[in-house]
C-alpha cells in the first residue's frame, strides 16, 4: 500500500481545507509501471510459460485461482496482513477497447448499470495532471454497513504504444470525511491496463487488473458478493 501524506501534509490540509494535490495525484511512474507489467504478462503467455502461475519464475507468489478460456484470476497475500491483493488477466473479442474504456471512467453511465451504487461523484479535479478524486458508495448486504471509498484516479491513451492505463488508489479528502453511516475503506488501490488485438475503436483487446482492498468485514469477499447476488 503507498504511505500516506506525512504529518505535516496532514496538519495543512486540516488547517486550510484544502486537498494537497501535490502529494496525492497520480504520477507518471503509477502509470507506467502496470503498462509495462502488461507487456511482461503478455510476453509470458506468448512463450506459454504462465500454465500453472502466469508468471514466469513464479513471479513473487502469485497463485492461480481460477483459470478459464478468457479468464485467469491470481492472488497473493499481502504481508502483514489477512487480505489478498489480485490480479486478472483476460480478453474480449465482441467489445472495443475504447468502449470498455470509457465504462470504467463514466461515472454517470456506472450509475444506471450498477444496482449497487449509492453514491458516485467527482470531487475534485487536478488540472495540471488529469488525476481526480472520486466519492463512491456501495451497499453491502444486512446487515453491514454500506461501505464509502474516497480515491485519487488518472487515466492515460498511449496512441504511440497502444494502450490505455487506469490507475486508482484511496486517498483522504476534506470535503468527504467520515459518515456514520458507512464505513470508510482506507486501503485500496487498481491499476488496469488494456492492449486492443488492433486499434482502440475494433473489437478485440486483452487487459490485465491488478486490484486489492481491505472492506473491513469478517466476511470473506467471495461471501459478500454471493450475498448481494442472491
Amino acid at each position: 500500500y503507498r504511505n500516506k501524506p506525512g504529518r505535516t501534509g496532514r496538519l495543512l490540509a486540516a488547517l486550510t481545507g484544502a486537498f494537497l494535490w501535490e502529494e496525492e495525484r497520480v504520477r507518471e511512474e503509477e502509470i507506467l509501471r502496470p503498462a509495462e507489467e502488461m507487456k511482461r504478462v503478455q510476453l509470458a503467455f506468448n512463450k506459454s510459460a504462465a500454465k500453472n502461475s502466469g508468471f514466469e519464475d513464479g513471479d513473487e507468489g502469485w497463485e492461480l485461482v481460477m483459470d478459464k478460456q478468457d479468464f485467469r484470476l491470481w492472488r497473493r497475500p499481502i504481508e502483514g496482513t489477512h487480505l489478498y491483493q489480485y490480479r486478472v488477466f483476460g480478453s474480449y473479442k465482441d467489445v472495443t477497447p475504447r468502449q470498455f474504456f470509457n465504462v470504467q471512467l463514466d461515472t454517470e453511465y456506472r450509475k444506471k448499470w450498477d444496482a449497487l451504487v449509492i453514491k458516485l461523484e467527482v470531487v475534485e479535479r487536478d488540472v495540471l495532471s488529469g488525476s481526480e478524486v472520486i466519492h463512491w458508495v456501495t451497499h453491502f448486504p444486512y446487515p453491514m454497513y454500506s461501505r464509502d471509498y474516497v480515491y485519487v484516479r488518472k487515466y492515460h491513451v498511449d496512441q504511440e504504444n497502444n494502450i490505455m492505463v487506469l490507475v486508482s488508489r484511496a486517498v483522504e479528502h476534506p470535503e468527504v470525511p467520515e459518515s456514520p453511516n458507512y464505513v470508510r475503506v482506507r486501503n485500496y488501490q487498481s491499476q488496469m491496463v488494456i492492449r486492443p488485438h488492433t486499434s482502440f475503436d475494433e473489437n478485440g483487446f486483452d487487459y490485465l487488473l491488478t486490484y486489492s482492498d481491505n472492506p473491513q468485514t469478517v466476511f470473506p469477499r467471495y461471501c459478500v458478493n454471493w450475498m448481494v447476488s442472491s
